[in-house]
């Protein structure tokens, strides 16, 4: 699977989020204020999994498909994907 720079750039947006998170607690700001930015990471990392989860289902599916084959092991994988990532 290729992974794509729409894949990465959110990678790299949820660094800076962490980044964040670190720069908030060396400030010591409030607990309550850390934990929502920390839940918000988590958010993005949700969405991220099931972006890339997505992608790759969808480059299965078509590989399966130029090849004549059927498609339910891919969609499997991918679900045990999304369960594992819980």
């Amino acid at each position: 699977m290729e992974y794509t720079p729409e894949m990465k750039n959110r990678l790299k947006r949820l660094e800076g989020q962490v980044r964040g998170v670190i720069r908030m607690m060396e400030e010591e700001n409030h607990c309550k204020d850390v934990v929502t930015q920390l839940s918000a990471v988590r958010s993005a990392v949700d969405r991220a999994i099931g972006f890339i989860v997505a992608k790759n289902l969808e480059s299965c599916i078509t590989e399966a498909a130029k090849e004549g084959k059927e498609a339910d092991e891919a969609i499997k994988d991918a679900v045990n994907m999304i369960v594992k990532s819980r």
